[in-house]
């Protein structure tokens, strides 16, 4: 038996393995997701990033859930409340090897539901960047907000304040942002982010306009964010990828492969802003 995998699921790290590896990517998350103007802090039983510029997950959001089970729950409630100052309409927890086993019970309790199943991916495989692809500028920002806020379906004033967001990260050394003109028209085709601190780094984000995709847009993105982070130093580079299907191919035909399973949690704060 290989004693890296789990025994349980050979395609898998083995579950002390996979807690080491998800520390180094949520903290790397933690950190991304606070450039500017977030924070990084602690909330009973979990760590906590908030950004109230940035209108996606990636800046506000809980991981780590380790504690006794009465810990875990009452981090739960009080997570609720957190994301309520911050303005957020809904609470959102990432559940993967650092987070107790038995969160499902703890969160189905507590009022919080499963949203998202996905898999941490690791990248183990080299490909060759298309020439394409170039560094985004700030005459893109506005481009490039339209395209995820479309994807994401975030509204007008989110996609306001997203330009500002990218505004900070191509203003940050540790990120990467790239994108792919389109050649039938005057507007961006793909984007991708990513971002590299202390030797780990983060495929963050790839969207591809619905038109322009199966054309290997979104790998050449992928390929070019990846060996930029490494140029900054990242001696591994990870992303968050869906589980199952078309994402699963697209992450492997990219050179990941999955290492661990992430399970996203959220609750609606709505009723307790202020």
């Amino acid at each position: 038996m290989d004693p890296l995998h789990d025994p349980d699921d050979e395609a898998l790290l083995d579950p002390r393995q996979a807690r080491e590896l998800a520390g180094l990517v949520e903290t790397a998350r933690l950190a991304s997701g606070a450039i500017r103007y977030g924070r990084i802090g602690r909330v009973g039983a979990a760590t906590v990033v908030l950004n109230q510029d940035d209108p996606l997950p990636a800046g506000n959001h809980a991981v780590g859930l380790w504690g006794t089970l009465a810990e875990v729950a009452t981090t739960l409630l009080t997570l609720e409340r957190s994301f309520a100052d911050a303005g957020r309409p809904e609470a959102i927890v990432y559940a993967s090897p650092t987070t107790v086993a038995e969160i499902e019970g703890i969160a189905d309790d507590s009022g919080w539901r499963a949203v998202e199943e996905q898999m941490a991916l690791l990248h183990r495989e080299d490909k060759t960047p298309s020439r394409d692809v170039r560094p985004a500028t700030d005459d893109d920002l506005r481009g490039i907000a339209e395209l995820i806020g479309d994807d994401a379906g975030l509204s007008d004033d989110g996609e306001r304040r997203l330009v500002r967001t990218l505004a900070h990260r191509g203003d940050d050394p540790r990120c990467v942002l790239r994108v792919v003109d389109d050649p039938e028209a005057d507007r961006i085709a793909g984007f991708a982010q990513g971002f590299a601190e202390r030797g780990v780094g983060l495929v963050e984000q790839v969207v591809v306009r619905p038109g322009r995709r199966r054309r290997g847009i979104g790998s050449s993105l992928v390929a070019e964010v990846v060996d930029e982070v490494r140029a900054r130093g990242a001696r591994l580079v990870a992303a968050h990828g869906d589980e199952g299907g078309a994402a699963e191919r697209f992450a492997d035909e990219c050179g990941f492969e999955a290492v661990y399973p992430v399970t996203a949690y959220a609750r609606r704060v709505d009723e307790l802003l202020d």
